[in-house]
């Protein structure tokens, strides 16, 4: 984990090394769209897996190249501000305490476009919602195992130009919240897989165009959309960088830029924040 996210390193868990558990938690900050990384001492080999429950979600931790345990806790976009408890149970261990999750406020854009940009015709409604139950069920079905092993990479070079949790109002119409990060990349820039992974969707979406979703595993999610081509297949295995496909405009965008969203144990978070607390320096 990169040093600098250290800074964040909070004690809403203190209290554990009395149990003969260290326990350590990196942010960049307790609020929606964020990532928090959990650390802990592994305990002896004992027949109890350890699990760690946060936000009613279960949480499997991975041993880490230092011997440490870690779980990847998402704080959702739609996480209300307030005191959410955290538990590590399993192989002896028995923690609890709380995370305290502080508002944020997201930047709102008003935007007068096309009103079929809007509102999709009645003849694609069957397929939207057949998408959307792909994208669901996709979410839900991450790998047991750890892919990766080494940091995560930017799938671009270019920095982002468009803020996780912008929420967008279409012609007086509000929209969801934006759930990913854009980057105004030219056509045709190859786009790297943030890390390695399994690809687990590389098809043409009606909303996100040509879309690539790599599976890390352990509920670790990348998806790559508004490709103009996809250079993998569904089920391939990739490595870390590896080019899946390149830049484009497709899907219901009004020019050329790569969108990256992350899902980390089923919650929304910003991409940036996985960079700044597991990024390749």
């Amino acid at each position: 984990m990169k040093a600098a996210a250290l800074v964040a390193a909070l004690a809403v868990l203190r209290g554990a090394a009395a149990q003969g558990v260290n326990v350590d938690v990196a942010a960049r900050h307790l609020q929606p769209g964020e990532l928090v990384v959990i650390t802990f001492d592994a305990p002896p080999a004992s027949d109890r897996p350890v699990v760690v429950r946060a936000f009613n979600r279960a949480i499997t931790p991975f041993v880490d190249e230092d011997g440490k345990l870690r779980a990847l806790v998402g704080i959702d976009l739609d996480v209300k501000p307030g005191t959410y408890r955290v538990t590590i149970r399993g192989a002896g261990i028995d923690v609890h305490r709380d995370l305290t999750v502080e508002p944020k406020t997201f930047r709102t854009r008003r935007l007068t476009v096309d009103p079929d940009f809007v509102t999709p015709p009645a003849s694609v409604a069957e397929r939207i919602t057949q998408e959307a139950a792909l994208l669901e069920s996709t979410w839900r079905s991450s790998a047991p195992e750890r892919f990766w092993s080494a940091g995560f990479v930017r799938p671009v070079k270019e920095p982002a130009n468009s803020a996780f949790g912008t929420r967008s109002i279409f012609n007086g119409l509000p929209r969801n919240a934006h759930g990913g990060a854009d980057f105004l990349s030219a056509t045709g820039t190859p786009v790297l897989a943030p890390n390695a992974g399994r690809v687990v969707v590389a098809r043409e979406l009606y909303f996100s165009g040509n879309t690539v979703i790599v599976d890390h595993g352990l509920g670790a999610f990348s998806m790559l959309a508004h490709l103009s081509s996809i250079d993998v297949r569904e089920s391939e295995l990739v490595e870390r960088a590896a080019i899946v496909g390149r830049v484009g405009a497709t899907g219901r965008v009004t020019g050329p830029h790569l969108h990256w969203a992350m899902r980390i144990n089923g919650s929304r978070v910003d991409p940036l924040s996985v960079l700044d607390l597991l990024g390749t320096p």
